[in-house]
């Protein structure tokens, strides 16, 4: 089960009922409180002999820069969030994000 949030407790439902955590990166305060949280997270989860926790960030910012940031924070993958748009300025949209993905 993939469990979101960012509260205090989100890492705690994971723990206890999750597989995988869903935080939204907007919600945080930066890729320092993201890192600092997937660790903890991932600590407490080998602590009790779990495996890795894998993590989605939601609303990630579509720049090259942050997302290898979020990659080195932990982050196994992250959605980006499309706006309300014109066909081609979604397709356009779409064509920028596709240079964004790794090889």
């Amino acid at each position: 089960m993939l469990v979101g949030g960012n509260g205090p407790g989100a890492e705690d439902r994971v723990l206890d009922f999750g597989e995988q955590w869903l935080p939204q990166y907007g919600l945080l305060t930066g890729v320092g409180e993201l890192k600092r949280r997937v660790v903890s997270l991932r600590q407490r989860a080998a602590d009790a002999g779990r495996g890795p926790i894998p993590i989605t960030l939601f609303d990630a910012a579509p720049e090259r820069g942050l997302l290898d940031e979020f990659a080195a924070a932990g982050v196994d993958r992250c959605l980006l969030a499309l706006q309300d748009r014109t066909a081609d300025k979604t397709l356009a949209t779409l064509d920028e994000w596709a240079q964004l993905m790794r090889s």
